[in-house]
């Protein structure tokens, strides 16, 4: 019987490095494992004995695509611990400048990383050379989001103006106002570009998978709610540890995120739109129609799609708040130094985004718990894979070594811009 491997190596520009091992025996799957070697980076311990107050910007490090994330749930972590509440003004800002990172994420990946795969393109370079308008649209609506987190974050990258309680100032009314004409574009664009990603040959993949996400019953869920899964889970934030546990696996320094049974679970746009749809704008749920979308979407290959209806969602989001913004005044409610626990979950453009910390008398962080979202959809991705690998192991090694990092580009960016430069081993007995 004959014994097939496929060993790719060495995933460049991810935090941290990422690997693929398949072994088949005949028809048989003998081994599947996704590895990410994600160097220790310690942000938990960091944390500890620093002021609860730094959490938002020491945690925005984690991650230069989603740094909003990481601010956001930490700082909803640490009012949680001190009793504290945001205004309602301050929380319709901090659901616009995520409205920003949602647009500039879910559009990088999407244009850039993921639809070469389905157009038999190695990267976004090739599609400008053989579709121009739709790159520059692209990158257009990429640019609104920046825009967004600049004129409310002081920066598009790494904000300044984010705190603990709000903002350090509140964003002046003229600047935010000055966004509206480009977001009033971007709705249409979004549904220009969702439809041209609709015509792509899919694969013929569907899954009944775990859907776990934020849900909100008046509001598509982005900073708030409670987690819910298609499955029945309906939880607070703060049970999250009752039901999710990680384990750590010799093969990867990445922890793996399950369900207390041990069973694996999906976070991501696939998730948020399953389990909140009715919450969609009426031009969201007329786009995903149009692009041949039901309620629910369990093909992974059309993650770009629900992505890019998300991407709609929060332009038409992003206006409808632009439209009303007053300044708000106070920028920030106080959060004094407090002993407490606290928990915070947003929905990062790749899933829920959990963090939890305890904090002492004096404010100081004496445990950290932060579980982003790659983790949580590891073994997931690992079961997709083997999965796929099942379903096409009679392709060459140059075409199933294509597929398995298509797989993986319908997860997550950090790990999608990685998977373009995988390199490929294939031993044959």
């Amino acid at each position: 019987m004959s014994e097939r491997i496929l060993q790719v190596d060495a995933l460049a520009r991810v935090e941290g490095e990422g690997a693929l091992y398949v072994r088949l025996k005949g028809d048989e799957i003998e081994k599947v494992e996704f590895r990410i070697f994600e160097p220790p980076r310690f942000f938990e311990a960091f944390l500890q004995g620093r002021d609860a107050h730094e959490t938002p910007d020491i945690t925005s490090r984690i991650c230069g695509i989603c740094p909003i994330a990481y601010i956001m749930s930490a700082s909803q972590a640490v009012e949680q611990a001190a009793g504290v509440s945001v205004t309602p003004e301050i929380h319709e800002l901090r659901r616009l400048i995520y409205c920003g990172e949602w647009i500039q994420s879910h559009v990088l990946h999407a244009a850039m990383l993921h639809a070469p795969d389905f157009l038999g393109l190695h990267d976004a370079i090739k599609i400008a050379e053989v579709n121009p308008d739709l790159v520059k649209t692209a990158l257009r609506l990429k640019k609104i989001g920046n825009s967004l987190m600049e004129v409310v974050g002081g920066r598009s990258v790494h904000p300044v103006n984010t705190r603990v309680g709000g903002f350090y100032s509140a964003p002046d009314k003229a600047k935010v106002k000055a966004l509206l004409p480009e977001l009033e574009w971007g709705i249409a664009a979004a549904r220009e570009v969702a439809l041209a990603f609709a015509k792509f040959d899919f694969p013929d993949d569907e899954y009944d998978y775990h859907f776990v996400s934020l849900k909100h019953p008046d509001t598509y869920a982005i900073c708030e709610g409670r987690l819910a899964s298609n499955r029945g889970l309906d939880i607070a934030v703060s049970e999250f540890n009752d039901h999710f546990e990680e384990e750590h696996v010799a093969r990867s320094n990445a922890l793996h995120g399950r369900m207390r049974d041990g069973s694996a679970y999906l976070v991501g746009p696939l998730a948020r739109y399953a389990n909140n749809y009715a919450q969609l704008t009426d031009g969201a749920k007329e786009t995903a129609a149009l692009c041949g979308l039901g309620e629910v979407v369990r093909n992974p290959f059309k993650s770009i799609l629900v992505r890019m209806v998300e991407v709609q969602y929060a332009l038409e989001e992003a206006a409808r708040i632009v439209r009303g913004y007053e300044e708000p005044r106070p920028a920030f409610v106080p959060v004094p130094p407090k002993a407490g626990e606290g928990h915070g979950c947003t929905e990062a453009p790749r899933g829920i985004c959990y963090h939890s910390y305890k904090v002492d008398d004096d404010g100081r962080i004496t445990h950290a718990q932060i579980v982003p979202p790659t983790s949580q959809n590891q073994p997931q991705i690992e079961a997709d894979l083997t999965r796929v690998v099942a379903a096409n192991r009679t392709m060459t090694d140059a075409d199933l070594q294509w597929r398995c990092e298509q797989t993986i580009r319908n997860y997550d960016p950090c790990i999608s811009c990685a998977t373009h430069f995988l390199k490929l081993t294939v031993e044959r007995v």
